[in-house]
């Protein structure tokens, strides 16, 4: 069995290959040619455990993944876990990944895919709210997706955000790295505005002037009681588009305003059928994208990891 660490899965694949990854599933998922299992969410006060299994006839796997928001005071990872794979005929182990990790830059590529489809080519500016790791793998592939010359960063800790900061300027030479002082400052220096925090109320300013004219993708709220959005923005919008059907279920930002009719269930649709019919988004001003992830991203991109590592003998095998 191949064990793969951070560093491992890093030099396995480029920014592009896991978008391509991402953009694969989206298809798969379209065909409907893969098993995915409701993935198990097991609460323990204020953590998560989450349980996601997935086959394809290539393969199959399960991620495991803690989510402990504390971690966050305590200056340690909040998202930790594995990642197995399997031969899908003898079931066999194949690989071990690291789980952090991997759902860092599969999350990273969703939104990275997104930026892609829905943000005018032409964009040059992205905005994150929120500067944790998640923050940082998406700021990479929004980058990498367009030629974004200026990246601003928002975070309730300025000593996080300066910390963001640094390591974005080390990766992304040639782009400027700004932090803002408020959320509002951002979004007017901002035509791509990306949020990932935990926060359990909007992140953003119920401000309609303020908030049109912009791509949104939204990464953070997972849980029901869980919002980064405001009400104003799902008034600006025609669509809202989604990963996965989900979210409709697990997400505060789908959940709340599905409840109080700020959104109707005819304009939540999915990125895959955009992306499968070729569709263009049309000359929508204001555009929001919700992600909650799936194990079927998961399977794929962790499959293109495992084969690159065995191309370029990448890991350690574990006897």
């Amino acid at each position: 069995m191949l064990y793969l660490n951070e560093k491992d899965i890093i030099r396995a694949v480029s920014l592009d290959q896991v978008m391509d990854a991402i953009e694969n599933a989206y298809a798969i998922d379209l065909k409907g040619d893969y098993r995915m299992p409701p993935r198990m969410h097991v609460k323990n006060e204020d953590n998560t455990l989450l349980y996601m299994p997935c086959f394809m006839k290539s393969i199959f796997g399960t991620k495991f993944l803690s989510l402990f928001p504390g971690n966050a005071a305590r200056n340690k990872p909040v998202i930790q876990g594995l990642v197995l794979l399997n031969c899908p005929e003898s079931g066999m182990p194949l690989a071990l990944l690291d789980g952090a990790t991997l759902t860092a830059i599969r999350t990273g590529a969703v939104g990275g895919v997104a930026v892609r489809h829905l943000s005018p080519k032409k964009s040059k500016t992205v905005g994150l709210v929120g500067a944790g790791i998640q923050g940082f793998r998406q700021v990479l592939y929004a980058c990498e997706a367009r030629d974004i010359e200026e990246v601003n960063l928002f975070d309730s800790s300025s000593t996080k955000s300066s910390a963001l900061a640094g390591e974005l300027e080390k990766m992304l030479p040639g782009v400027r790295v700004k932090e803002s002082s408020s959320v509002e400052i951002l979004l007017k220096a901002s035509e791509i505005v990306i949020t990932a925090t935990p926060a359990a109320s909007p992140v953003l300013p119920d401000d309609q002037d303020l908030l049109k004219g912009r791509l949104y993708i939204g990464i953070g709220s997972y849980k029901p009681e869980m919002r980064e959005f405001p009400a104003a923005l799902y008034s600006l919008v025609e669509k809202v588009y989604i990963d996965t059907e989900h979210g409709l279920e697990e997400s505060g930002d789908l959940i709340t305003p599905l409840e109080n009719n700020w959104v109707r269930h005819d304009q939540i649709i999915k990125l895959g059928k955009i992306l499968g019919n070729n569709e263009a988004v049309g000359s929508e001003e204001t555009i929001l994208f919700k992600s909650v992830g799936m194990a079927l991203f998961d399977l794929v991109v962790s499959e293109l990891i495992y084969k690159k590592a065995l191309e370029n003998n990448i890991g350690t095998v574990l006897d």
